[in-house]
């Protein structure tokens, strides 16, 4: 069926990094409830991301005196660990059986964009990135108190320089604007008192420690939306959390990244009422309810990352494996997007931003390079002309378009060409 085909590939591609090898022909006979009973029940242990070793970011602690060899080897641990990092995480990615954890986080650490420049030490962003992984399908109110007590989200929005005798309204404004709550749903007055209530925190920067220190903390009365008490930071991001408004929020930024970001998420939803209890995993099952997946209306473009990992998923492919990883870290950051480096606190772009000529180009080159070490047998034992077709759905497309084809067939003849140019085809760049 026509429509399943579509909820499936989108099933995939949305809630994943896309299908592996014969895995989206597969799902197409299993039928639709039984792959989104598959790909939304996540498994107590995935083999697959358990065979990524834990890389070895550990606390350098702090940055030495300078003009000593002991801060050439502290940067010389520095850069490989900010190396490692994403390497790593790429690899999980990549590598992991069930792809829908890995998606999440992938996702809220978009959301809670917090990158590696500032704080420069990669330990504390290691910290960060287990504690989406542990809350990625949990209850956002809990993930909302771990990651105020988070140190690189802490320095990274100048957590330790509010005081009671000083504010800092940065992390206050950005958990209401970017966080919890969202644009228009708060005033200047609930950011000054949210402000107060965030007073206190001290960060030790090498390690992302977070320690509450009394004598900084302004322990007055504050009044936020309305209500008012001496509230502190996690009795404040709990009534954050509480609002309506937050459950609205939230299904938004989940409609936005994973449905549509052209179309604004229908005023009636189901999305809401699922987060009342603010459970994650229940959130992410109503967005793949069949009437949202079985919209053609509604398309996203992949991000430079997501692309990746969805090729490298079907050439099987280990990214810190691959010949000269750095140059991978480099073919990322020419397409702007690097694990643990995005741009500003509001995290990356969408759609669009990823379109560019020079991207495309970018991205042409970025999929030579990965073909050239892939094995290509497989698409090689396949006729010529069933090639297209066997494409189609090795790589979980709704269906290639008419100009899309007539490229492809030029070029049915080569395997490696036709593969780069259907991982390239705008049909497999945006999601459907």
């Amino acid at each position: 069926m026509e429509t399943n085909r579509l909820e499936i590939a989108r099933l995939y591609h949305r809630f994943g990094f896309g299908p592996r090898p014969g895995e989206f022909k597969a799902a197409l006979a299993n039928g639709l409830s039984a792959t989104k009973t598959a790909l939304l029940s996540v498994p107590a242990v995935d083999s697959g991301a358990a065979q990524v070793a834990e890389p070895n970011i550990t606390n350098l602690g702090t940055r030495p005196d300078q003009k000593t060899s002991a801060l050439i080897e502290f940067n010389i641990a520095l850069r490989q660990q900010v190396k490692d990092l994403p390497l790593w995480w790429l690899d999980r990615m990549a590598l992991s059986d069930h792809a829908l954890t890995e998606r999440m986080t992938w996702f809220w650490h978009g959301h809670w964009a917090t990158a590696i420049g500032k704080i420069n030490h990669a330990y504390p962003i290691y910290v960060q990135n287990q504690t989406l992984r542990k809350y990625a399908l949990g209850n956002f109110g809990e993930m909302t108190s771990a990651m105020i007590n988070d140190g690189a989200l802490q320095f990274w929005l100048d957590g330790g320089e509010n005081t009671a005798k000083s504010p800092n309204e940065n992390l206050a404004r950005e958990l209401m604007e970017l966080f919890v709550l969202g644009v228009n749903r708060y005033t200047e007055t609930d950011v000054r008192e949210l402000s107060r209530a965030l007073t206190g925190y001290q960060i030790e920067r090498p390690s992302g420690k977070v320690t509450f220190n009394a004598k900084r903390y302004d322990s007055n009365i504050k009044t936020i939306l309305g209500s008012s008490t001496t509230f502190n930071g996690i009795s404040a991001a709990a009534h954050l959390v509480a609002q309506k408004d937050s459950a609205k929020f939230i299904s938004e930024r989940f409609w936005f990244r994973f449905i549509s970001s052209q179309i604004e998420l229908p005023s009636e939803n189901s999305l809401e009422k699922s987060f009342e209890t603010r459970d994650i995993s229940k959130l992410v099952v109503a967005l793949a309810d069949s009437q949202i997946l079985s919209n053609p209306s509604y398309s996203i473009v992949k991000p430079p990352v997501e692309w990746f990992i969805g090729v490298a998923r079907y050439l099987k492919l280990t990214p810190s494996a691959l010949k000269t990883p750095g140059q991978l870290l480099s073919y990322l950051d020419k397409l702007a997007q690097v694990p643990f480096n995005p741009p500003n606190v509001g995290g990356w772009p969408t759609d669009e931003s990823w379109l560019s000529s020079a991207s495309a180009q970018s991205r042409i080159q970025f999929a030579a390079w990965l073909i050239k070490q892939a094995d290509l047998t497989a698409l090689a034992a396949i006729a010529p002309n069933k090639r297209i077709a066997w494409l189609q759905d090795e790589l979980g497309v709704l269906s290639f378009s008419t100009r899309t084809r007539l490229a492809l067939n030029g070029v049915k003849g080569t395997p490696a060409q036709l593969l780069q140019l259907a991982i390239c085809s705008p049909e497999y760049v945006v999601s459907a």
